[in-house]
Formats: C-alpha cells, sequence, structure tokens
C-alpha cells in the first residue's frame, strides 16, 4: 500500500477507487473511498488543491530559482499559455515547495569525501549586508552546510557554522580563509587529543598565497549572480527560504558542469526523480516526508 493511498481521515489502508474528478486545469483526479469510514479522497502527490498544472507550478519554481523574477514569470506565462497568476502567486509557490523539498532532503545523510571547503559572503537584505556561511564537499561538488544570519560575522555564527558542516559526517578537513572567526570555532568544535579523530583545519591567508578560495568562490559566484537577479531580499523572513532554493538547485536540479553529474548523485543521493526534478522531489517529499 503507498503512503498517499492511506485515507486521511482515519489512517486506513482499506480504500478502493471510487470514480474520477474532474478539475479545471489539471485534468481528471482518481478519487478513492476509504471503506472503514466510508470517506472519500484524492491522494494527496505533492500538488493537492493547487488550481494550477504541477508542470506550470514546478516551471515557475526552477525559472525563478535559477535566473527569472517573479513579474518576468508571471509575463511569460501570461503571453505563451494564456495564464493569469500574479507575481505573489509565483513567491508563494516557490517558497511552499522550497520547504516542503528541503525537510524532506535533511532527513537522507549525503555520502560526502570529507574534503571540505566553507567561506561566507554578503548578501544584500532590505538595504542591510546579510551574511551567507556556505561549504562545499569537493569531490561531490554537494552543498553541506549554510547558515543565514542578519549579524555581521561573529563567533557565534561561526561556531554555528562548524556545528553545521561537522553534522552530516565528520570531515577530513575544513579549508576557510583567514577571517579569525574561525580558528576559534573550529577549535570548539573539533578539538580532539586523539590523533585519529583530528580534522585538519586549511587556512588560506590571500595576503600570503596571492590565491583565493576558489573551489568555494565559484559557489559564491552563482549564488551572488541570483541574488543580483532579486535585486536583492526583500524580507528577512523570506531571504533564507530563497537561499535554500538556491542551494536546492544546486545539489538536486542542476548538473555540475565540471563533472557532468548531479551533486546529489556523487553523494549517493541518486534519487528517482525524472526528467522534471522539481517534480519528482516535491512528490518524493509528499510520500516520504
Amino acid at each position: 500500500m503507498e503512503r498517499n493511498n492511506i485515507c486521511p481521515h482515519c489512517k486506513s489502508e482499506n480504500v478502493v477507487k471510487r470514480g474520477l474528478s474532474k478539475t479545471k486545469n489539471r485534468g481528471t483526479q482518481q478519487r478513492l473511498l476509504c471503506k472503514d469510514c466510508k470517506k472519500t479522497f484524492i491522494r494527496d502527490e505533492g500538488f493537492w488543491k493547487m488550481k494550477n498544472k504541477e508542470s506550470i507550478i514546478t516551471m515557475c519554481i526552477d525559472m525563478y530559482v535559477s535566473n527569472l523574477s517573479s513579474r518576468k514569470m508571471r509575463n511569460q506565462l501570461k503571453r505563451h499559455f494564456g495564464i493569469k497568476v500574479s507575481h505573489i502567486t509565483i513567491l508563494d509557490w516557490v517558497r511552499k515547495y522550497i520547504l516542503k523539498v528541503q525537510n524532506y532532503v535533511e532527513k537522507i545523510r549525503p555520502k560526502l569525501s570529507g574534503k571540505i571547503y566553507a567561506d561566507e559572503t554578503e548578501v544584500d537584505c532590505q538595504n542591510r549586508n546579510d551574511v551567507f556561511w556556505c561549504s562545499i564537499d569537493w569531490d561531490t561538488r554537494f552543498i553541506n552546510a549554510t547558515l543565514y544570519s542578519p549579524n555581521p560575522q561573529n563567533f557565534k555564527d561561526a561556531k554555528e557554522f562548524m556545528k553545521r558542516i561537522g553534522k552530516a559526517r565528520r570531515p577530513k578537513y575544513i579549508q576557510t580563509d583567514g577571517l579569525p572567526y574561525y580558528p576559534k570555532a573550529f577549535k570548539k568544535v573539533f578539538y580532539t587529543r586523539y590523533n585519529k579523530n583530528k580534522v585538519e583545519h586549511r587556512i588560506n591567508r590571500v595576503r600570503t598565497t596571492k590565491k583565493h578560495n576558489v573551489r568555494i568562490e565559484t559557489v559564491f559566484s552563482k549564488i551572488k549572480d541570483r541574488v543580483d537577479d532579486f535585486r536583492g531580499f526583500k524580507a528577512i523572513w523570506s531571504a533564507p527560504i530563497l537561499m535554500a532554493g538556491i542551494v536546492l538547485q544546486h545539489n538536486f536540479i542542476e548538473e555540475h558542469t565540471t563533472t557532468g553529474e548531479h551533486p546529489c548523485k556523487l553523494a549517493g543521493m541518486d534519487l528517482d526523480v525524472g526528467e522534471n526534478r522539481w517534480d519528482g522531489l516535491i512528490r518524493l517529499a509528499t510520500v516520504f516526508g
């Protein structure tokens, strides 16, 4: 019995098909009857009670997180499909399903190489420079830890960021720049007297090496480009959700240009999501989330 065939009213699995329900934009939907409580229902596959087609909703999410504003996406829907929705509706779709998918994928442990490159960058939110902390596992190109903070760089956030890096798997090494908060935060989280459990902290000081932490900077360049497309974030409550969407797009939706693979696949998370990857992720999150 599939989990989305369980009766939402009494949680019984004793259900049978009971006709079809027609919808204006999403075709016919299979209606089920619970033989225990005698109530009918339609399976929730992620888009229950949504007025527009799944393909339209997921296309909007994909295009918005990639590079298209909600207003431009609204105009595209009207011109090419004759669909009239507000840009606020599109934003609601984006935020709703980012949270849904994020809650699901956070339950899956990636298989990482442990070669971690970490850094922080400023992002514009309400004309304020918030800080986005981010780390990437180099062999898989999987973003394994993030922290969005409305505060300037500080030790407390650096410590929390280090905790998040070590949550999935204890790293072999972490490379950072010369930000003075990193060494102290690293020692607080990863210090041990035992050699076999030691994590190496590699500090790349640009003034000395004349080289930037390029392996994480390539990720940040893509993130900054997308934030620039947003023209900065408009609300502090929404900004972390949209940043999470950019991370999901990197890890699960787009193939990495260097490896030719999705980072999630290289990290042992080769989910069966099909060609429309947002659609597949949303359905998995609904059934197993």
